[in-house]
């Protein structure tokens, strides 16, 4: 029996992960939601982009399949995690997607060149 192609996006998340990843659309940073309203609706170039989307056993803040691309926003929280993001994005990075971090404050500072930067990345993954 072949996997439906829809479940591949995924990478076999649990239904935990689901509801978790529903918790977090619902609470989403500033930044976060300054970012979402240039990712959403196909609005980048065409490609749709998922917000607090299920990888694995993790949650990407954003997520293109097309582009196997993660886009991660990080708050102060960040600076003390920085093993645990170094690991997460390797597993992503085993599963063939490519990561893209930003702080806050640059989503903030400058969105549009956060969307320009993000734009060349699709360009060459696509």
């Amino acid at each position: 029996m072949t996997e439906n192609p829809e479940r591949k996006m995924f990478y076999g998340a649990k239904p935990i992960t689901f509801i978790r990843a529903r918790n977090l659309r619902e609470s989403m940073t500033n930044a976060e939601i300054m970012l979402w309203e240039r990712l959403r609706n196909n609005q980048l170039l065409g490609l749709r982009f998922k917000a607090q989307h299920p990888v694995d056993c993790f949650i990407a803040d954003f997520y293109c399949h097309k582009a196997k691309l993660v886009i991660e926003v990080d708050g102060t929280i960040h600076d003390k995690k920085v093993k645990y993001d170094r690991d997460r994005t390797e597993h992503f990075n085993s599963l063939g997607i490519t990561v893209l971090r930003f702080k806050n404050e640059e989503i903030e500072k400058d969105v549009c060149q956060v969307i320009e930067t993000i734009k060349t990345v699709l360009k060459a993954s696509i």
